[in-house]
């Protein structure tokens, strides 16, 4: 079996980064991807929100460079989570992506790669 996400779009908000009781660094972020068809002669877009989680180095290097609205390349794999809404129905789920790979790359005419050290 196979859980790969390959995602290129522009971020949503800043990263925002915190720390676990344990001190393991996690940074979230949203991205929005679009795809483009015609219909009738009419151009139509439509966008994507992605939920982005990263962990431990990677976490701090995507809070430091990545910014809203710069556009990124993102591996990792697709991971649902329950919680419990304000009544404590634990049936809720939301979708995220989840980036694992050591490695993001932003996307402009030059090409940068930042990539963390393993840890």
């Amino acid at each position: 079996m196979l859980n790969k996400v390959q995602l290129i779009g522009h971020l949503g908000k800043d990263p925002e980064l915190r720390y676990t009781s344990s001190g393991i660094a996690v940074a979230t972020f949203s991205l929005a991807t679009s795809e483009k068809r015609k219909k009738d002669g009419e151009t139509i877009t439509k966008t994507e929100w992605h939920n982005i989680v990263t962990w431990r180095s990677l976490a701090e290097l995507c809070e430091k460079y990545l910014k809203k609205g710069r556009l990124v390349f993102i591996e990792g794999k697709i991971q649902t989570r329950s919680y419990d809404d304000r009544d404590n129905n634990r049936d809720r789920r939301r979708k995220r992506e989840v980036s694992r790979k050591e490695q993001f790359t932003t996307l402009r005419t030059f090409h940068t790669t930042a990539t963390a050290a393993s840890g």
